[in-house]
This record gives structure tokens, C-alpha cells and sequence, in this order.
């Protein structure tokens, strides 16, 4: 029994980094390359979701680690994400997230002036010297 209890803890600690890292990580690559738009929404999707959910776990680890069974919950839920069967991902960034942010920015999803944006964003990175040619 010592020997199977030590390969289920094993298999158990595998489980966490390939659900979350690893087989997201190679269908990103993959959606990158790929011709469609609906693998690229779904990888950004759970990225976008897998930042969230890892900014409130640590925010709330010390409740977290209350709940015996978090990380086993976690997993599911990231599988859940994950797996091309329910594209979950895309499902909680279409049905929650979009919604939220078209309620507090109005530009959500429609590109009024992008290279304002672009410039913007740039301003912000570049050093002092280099955005005063603007």
C-alpha cells in the first residue's frame, strides 16, 4: 500500500502544473500558429482567468488554506477552463468578464482610435526624453 499511496501523491503533484502550465502553455503555441480566431480567444480567455484566479489566491491564502481540499477544487475548475470539450474559458469571458468591463468602459471590443491607445501605452514605457517628440 506504501508504494501506491507514494505514486498518488506523485501522480497528484504532476496533475496541478500539467492542467495549469504545461497543456495550456503548448495549446497556446499551437492556437498561435494556427489560421482560426476561436482557439486564440480561448487561450487568452484562460490566461486572462488563470491571472485572476492566481492574484486571488494569493490575496486570500491564508483563508484558503482552511479549505482542505482547495487545491483538488482548483484543479477541477482549471481542467474545467482548460479542456477542449467545454471550451470553459471562453464561456466565463463571454457570459461574466465581457459584460463587467462593456459596463464600466463603453470601448470594449470596439477599436475607436488604436493607435491612440498604442501611443498611450507607449508614453508610459518609453523613457522621458524619447515621447517628447511627439
Amino acid at each position: 500500500m506504501g508504494h501506491f499511496w507514494t505514486f498518488l501523491t506523485y501522480l497528484h503533484s504532476l496533475a496541478g502544473p500539467t492542467v495549469t502550465l504545461l497543456y495550456p502553455l503548448y495549446a497556446s503555441v499551437k492556437a498561435i500558429e494556427s489560421t482560426t480566431k476561436v482557439d486564440d480567444e480561448q487561450w487568452l480567455a484562460y490566461w486572462i482567468l488563470y491571472s485572476f484566479l492566481t492574484l486571488t489566491e494569493m490575496v486570500l491564502e491564508p483563508l484558503l488554506q482552511w479549505i482542505p481540499i482547495w487545491y483538488q477544487i482548483k484543479v477541477a475548475f482549471v481542467a474545467w477552463l482548460v479542456l477542449p470539450q467545454f471550451r470553459g474559458a471562453a464561456f466565463i469571458y463571454e457570459r461574466f468578464v465581457r459584460e463587467q468591463l462593456k459596463k464600466y468602459d463603453g470601448r470594449i471590443g470596439k477599436d475607436r482610435h488604436p493607435h491612440k491607445v498604442k501611443l498611450k501605452f507607449a508614453e508610459l514605457i518609453s523613457p522621458k526624453k524619447e515621447h517628447e517628440a511627439y
